[in-house]
């Protein structure tokens, strides 16, 4: 992809910053990824992320909180389960409905994801302080927390209460 001259980018506003940086991020890691031969995608690498921190959850709440269709996230669960990274069980109390765990085959793919997310953060940071790293996360803390209660909110009844 060709470099756009600074005079052709977007003013750096906080918002294409972030999104900037995510989306570097994003590369990198995938580049820093391809030399594991893993065969995974960014959105697989994902599903096991929050999988591993939400295990037995519902397929329509993984869907949530990745905020992906369900249709979207069937199709990576049916080629992580064809992997044989993950597996689907029938809930205990309602057998139509189907909680999602990882296997024991996961186990070192996540070791080797996390691997990778350290490198890819140690070449994002690179001369950047360690207390600097602690404000920029605390700063972006209290930015989302911000963006989650506003979006909690709609907006005509913040007008209300603003105007």
């Amino acid at each position: 992809m060709p470099k756009v001259p600074a005079t052709q980018q977007p003013s750096p506003t906080v918002g294409f910053l972030v999104h900037d940086v995510a989306r570097l991020l994003r590369k990198r890691f995938e580049q820093n990824a391809r030399g594991f031969g893993l065969g995974l995608t960014r959105s697989q690498w994902q599903v096991l992320a929050y999988l591993d921190k939400n295990e037995g959850i519902q397929q329509g709440g993984l869907a949530e909180l990745l905020e992906v269709e369900p249709i979207t996230l069937g199709r990576i669960l049916d080629k992580l389960q064809a992997c044989g990274l993950i597996e689907r069980r029938h809930d205990a109390k309602d057998r139509r409905v189907w909680r999602l765990y990882l296997t024991g085959k996961a186990g070192p793919t996540l070791v080797t994801m996390r691997e990778l997310g350290e490198i890819t953060r140690a070449e994002a940071f690179g001369e950047i302080s360690e207390a600097e790293r602690e404000v920029l996360l605390k700063l972006l803390g209290t930015m989302r927390a911000n963006l989650s209660t506003a979006c909690a909110t709609p907006p005509a009844e913040r007008q209300k209460t603003h105007g």
